[in-house]
């Protein structure tokens, strides 16, 4: 059978082109997309042709096709039904990139569970990307937490984290219209002139020099800031002077493409992202989508969805 696909083409410009489901065999299963999700900041860079040399092996998502910087097929945040193969009628999550109908291994989709709605579960890379943050900075309750960036990937970050028994968290973001959606959460929240101070873990990812200045600043004596924005080809500088180490601050890395370390041995990649699917179900986190767009209009819309300052937090497609 025959779907369309969404292909990034050339620098700013993505096109729908047709694309192969062919029927399953043993052991795999088609499925027909109901629902899908832009990532602002990953697929920004590549839409712009950001993605550096030096990455294009690592940034190859699962099930992409093409090669960068173009074309490629490229996106990691699909929900479909299953239509041939084992168990039709499903409904299940893929990482995979945006197309009506493909076919994959059965392993390679996970169920939704009942109690999250399918339109909901497209939130799913985002909170597995979120899940493991959390296991990367290591809070405990009581802890102060500041999470600076209320993009998705914060948000659910400051939502994992204020379920710690007496935390205290604050989702900081210079946009003060973010304030609404930190309250939908339950969830405190702070200008950059207003951020923390004195925490003992700080979570990054508003994806900007400022705002990774602001999280060392809220740093305690010796506390970690984990860094989750990605910048692409650019450049960031880095205040290391002053009394970076004198605080003895430690920062490190968090990236979805491997389990943190303190759950390796005993999480693969698939226990990981049914634990977020499973995490999906409460309905405070519908505030984070967007109102959807069509799977055909995408091509016309992504300019608007990824402009910086757009204000889009997670960007819903509708296949139907």
């Amino acid at each position: 059978m025959r779907g369309q696909a969404l292909w990034y083409a050339a620098v700013g410009r993505a096109e729908i082109r047709d694309a192969d489901a062919p029927d399953p065999g043993p052991g795999e299963v088609r499925v027909r997309a109901r629902h899908g999700a832009v990532s602002r900041g990953t697929e920004a860079l590549v839409f712009n042709g950001r993605v550096p040399d030096s990455e294009y092996a690592r940034m190859r998502g699962p099930n992409m096709d093409g090669a960068f910087p173009f074309p490629v097929k490229y996106g990691y945040a699909t929900v479909g039904m299953v239509e041939a193969g084992a168990e039709p009628g499903r409904m299940v999550f893929a990482l995979h990139p945006h197309q009506t109908l493909f076919t994959l291994p059965a392993a390679a989709v996970v169920p939704v569970p009942e109690t999250v709605p399918p339109a909901r579960a497209v939130l799913a890379a985002n909170m597995e990307t979120a899940l493991n943050a959390v296991w990367d900075g290591a809070p405990g309750p009581a802890d102060r937490i500041v999470v600076i960036g209320a993009g998705v990937v914060g948000a659910l970050v400051a939502y994992l984290c204020a379920g710690l028994r007496g935390a205290e968290v604050t989702l900081v973001d210079v946009d003060p219209a973010r304030a609404k959606l930190a309250a939908s959460l339950g969830i405190a929240f702070a200008p950059p002139k207003d951020a923390p101070q004195d925490c003992d873990v700080v979570f990054h990812a508003s994806g900007s020099a400022a705002g990774l200045a602001t999280a060392l600043a809220a740093a305690g004596d010796e506390a970690k800031v984990v860094e989750l924005s990605w910048y692409g080809a650019g450049e960031i500088p880095l205040s290391l002077g002053g009394a970076f180490h004198s605080r003895r601050l430690t920062l490190i890395s968090s990236q979805v493409g491997r389990v943190s370390p303190s759950h390796r041995m005993r999480w693969p990649h698939a226990r990981r992202l049914a634990a977020a699917l499973a995490l999906l179900g409460d309905a405070r986190l519908d505030a984070l989508l967007a109102p959807p767009v069509k799977f055909s209009d995408l091509p016309a819309e992504l300019p608007r969805i990824l402009a910086p300052g757009s204000g889009v937090l997670c960007q819903r497609i509708d296949y139907a």
